[in-house]
């Protein structure tokens, strides 16, 4: 009997190298890790059914057993090799995202406000002109306040007030 030439699995189609597989696991586990670093409010809003779930919550409660808590994320990581991790990868960028568009919103109010007490009347004016609905008075008074907080080198309670009137006014 003659013997066929064998196949080169390599040159097939949906080949994956044993390395590849290996790389694929371990983002697997990576991505089960973060699951059990979540705080339970993002956890709830992960895409997860009720096996995974139980799997993460153990985790989180064995965490100082090491060996064991070891075990148990590789059990999560095979649990996610059989899901499809997709919603899950998305859900936790989204997590990601709205923190970073937090802390862009921080920064823009805080920059707006230090503008407000270095620029005067002019930056005064050119806020009110974008904000309508913003109360001139207050924001006057608010600013003279901290300015002569600073001025008298007090804590700057007025400048606190003000930031929180601007996030107010910007949400």
């Amino acid at each position: 009997m003659p013997k066929r030439p064998a196949e080169n699995p390599e040159q097939s189609d949906d080949f994956v190298s044993k390395s590849q597989k290996k790389r694929d696991m371990a983002e697997r586990q990576e991505l089960g890790t973060q699951l059990v670093n979540l705080t339970d409010s993002q956890l709830a809003k992960m895409p997860l059914d009720d096996e995974l779930r139980d799997a993460v919550l153990l985790a989180r409660k064995i965490r100082n057993k090491h060996e064991g808590y070891r075990r148990q994320l590789q059990f999560i990581g095979k649990l996610m090799r059989s899901r499809d991790a997709a919603p899950i990868e998305q859900a936790l960028n989204n997590l990601k995202n709205a923190h970073q568009q937090q802390t862009s919103i921080f920064h823009e109010i805080e920059a707006t406000r230090d503008k407000l007490l270095h620029d005067g009347d002019d930056a005064l004016q050119e806020f009110i002109e974008e904000h309508p609905h913003a109360d001139r008075q207050k924001l006057r008074q608010l600013i003279r306040l901290a300015e002569k907080q600073q001025a008298e080198q007090k804590p700057p309670v007025a400048a606190r007030q003000l930031f929180v009137y601007l996030r107010e006014l910007l949400a």
